[in-house]
C-alpha cells in the first residue's frame, strides 16, 4: 500500500486526499480520484476491500478502481439493479462513506461512493478544487 501511494504521488502527480486506515488511501489528480485498497478480513470496518458476496477475495493487483460520487447510494443501487446491472456488493458502510461495487459491461470494477466524512467529498469548500458543482 505505501509503495503504491508513494509512486502514484511522486511519479504521477497525485495528492493524498485521505488515508484513514492502513488498507485504504484516496489519491487525487485534477478531477481524477484513485482508490488504493488492500484486502481486509470480514471483521474489518473497511468497506470495498472486504470479501465479496460470492466469496471472491482480492488477488494481486488489488481492487483498485474508479469511484463515482453519488448523493444517494441506496437510490442509485436500486436503479442499477432494476436496469439489470451486475453488482458485486450490496451497499457497504466503510470508514469514509458508503459504497457499492458494480461491473461495467466489460467486467471492470466501478465504485459508487456516497461520502459520510468531510474529507471524502469530491469537492470541498476552500480546497484547491473547483467548488462550483
Amino acid at each position: 500500500m505505501s509503495t503504491s501511494r508513494s509512486r502514484s504521488s511522486r511519479h504521477l502527480g497525485f495528492e493524498e486526499r485521505m488515508h484513514p486506515a492502513p488498507p485504504f488511501a484516496m489519491l487525487t489528480r485534477d478531477d481524477l480520484r484513485l482508490l488504493i485498497v488492500s484486502p481486509v478480513g470480514t471483521d474489518h470496518p473497511g468497506g470495498g476491500s472486504r470479501q465479496l458476496l460470492d466469496g471472491t477475495i482480492q488477488e494481486p493487483g488489488g481492487w483498485n478502481r474508479f469511484a463515482l460520487e453519488v448523493a444517494d447510494i441506496e437510490s442509485a443501487v436500486e436503479t442499477l439493479r432494476n436496469d439489470g446491472v451486475r453488482l458485486r456488493t450490496n451497499v457497504i458502510t466503510g470508514i469514509g462513506g458508503k459504497q457499492a461495487l458494480v461491473e461495467d459491461p466489460s467486467g471492470n470494477l466501478v465504485e459508487l461512493f456516497e461520502p459520510i466524512i468531510p474529507e471524502a467529498f469530491e469537492h470541498q469548500t476552500g480546497s484547491h478544487r473547483d467548488d462550483a458543482r
